[in-house]
């Protein structure tokens, strides 16, 4: 019996397997969830404490609590990464549906969570220090930069949406000339044709995804950079900062590549029916894209409200 015809004799009885393990861990997930919230926010909150207190180890020249600070930092990057968050959910929706090399999809989420802590540090420095605005002026421009992150993600899922709209219109046949430059071999490597070619709208896909995950910076960086600037610690907080970020990202990184996987391996199982998967997939990447948007209204809904008295109070710290 050859692969094709084992693939073809256990395509239904593995995709209803799959089915079957997705609804159990939805299920299991959806029983315990407030919990699991609940954990995930007193762990972030008691681990930010934490970090405060190192802060002010190193303020009495404590010199321990800058090697505790960052290590402090990077676990509650990893933490931060577990809990619920919209990176996870964009970086799952765009890989499930995307098909992208194993470099792409380590990338894209890790260069995401970075640029989480540099928006973090510009958010901090162009509105504390620059303007030398109050608290609560910081929590209502925290509030602003969330809504337009959510515009941003809601964007992002329009943008899918159309990319598949179009990929399902017939296109014209190309006719190339059969001239020596325009013989190539498909391993040839050039960049011009495959799964794996690079177009401009894998580019502008992959941008939007970074984009999207880093637009919407971390509250506990936020939170960590006011009270580092408060001791005069500006270098430190940005090194804690970006080691959240480091963590969050290598954190993030295994999660994209298991959905890289399962999705890989669940196209396998209808590989021999391409004509049905030259439809499906444009429907799923539509699909994603409205789950963006629903998200991104979600996010936009629920925004933290403004706090007079900042949000570093606000949040138990």
């Amino acid at each position: 019996m050859t692969t094709q015809s084992l693939i073809r004799q256990w395509r239904i009885p593995g995709a209803i397997t799959l089915t079957f393990i997705a609804l159990l861990a939805f299920m299991i997930l959806h029983a315990h969830w407030g919990a699991f919230i609940q954990w995930c926010l007193a762990a972030q909150i008691t681990l930010h404490r934490y970090l405060v207190m190192y802060l002010l180890q190193l303020n009495n020249h404590q010199t321990s609590g800058g090697l505790w600070l960052l290590a402090g930092a990077f676990v509650y990057g990893v933490l931060h990464a577990i809990g619920p968050g919209h990176g996870k959910f964009i970086v799952a929706t765009y890989l499930s549906t995307h098909s992208e090399p194993r470099l792409a999809a380590r990338l894209i989420p890790f260069f995401g969570s970075l640029m989480q802590g540099v928006s973090a540090i510009l958010f901090v420095f162009i509105l504390a220090v620059g303007f030398n605005l109050a608290a609560g002026d910081l929590s209502q421009s925290r509030w602003y930069v969330e809504k337009i992150s959510a515009l941003l993600i809601g964007s992002f899922g329009a943008y899918v949406m159309y990319q598949a709209a179009r990929s399902m219109r017939p296109r014209k046949m190309r006719i190339h000339a059969l001239t020596p430059h325009a013989r190539h071999s498909p391993d040839c490597e050039c960049g011009h044709h495959g799964v794996g070619a690079a177009t401009e709208g894998d580019i502008k896909a992959r941008l939007g995804v970074i984009l999207a995950i880093g637009a919407r910076p971390c509250s506990g960086a936020i939170m960590i950079l006011l009270f580092s600037n408060a001791l005069g610690m500006v270098t430190w907080g940005m090194a804690a900062v970006m080691t959240m970020s480091l963590g969050t990202g290598l954190s993030i990184m295994g999660l994209s590549l298991a959905v890289r996987y399962a999705r890989n391996r669940t196209a396998a199982l209808f590989s021999d029916d391409a004509q049905r998967l030259k439809w499906v997939v444009p429907v799923l990447k539509i699909a994603a894209g409205v789950a963006l948007i629903l998200f991104a209204t979600v996010l936009f809904l629920t925004v933290i409200p403004v706090s007079a008295n900042g949000d570093f109070i606000a949040a138990g710290c």
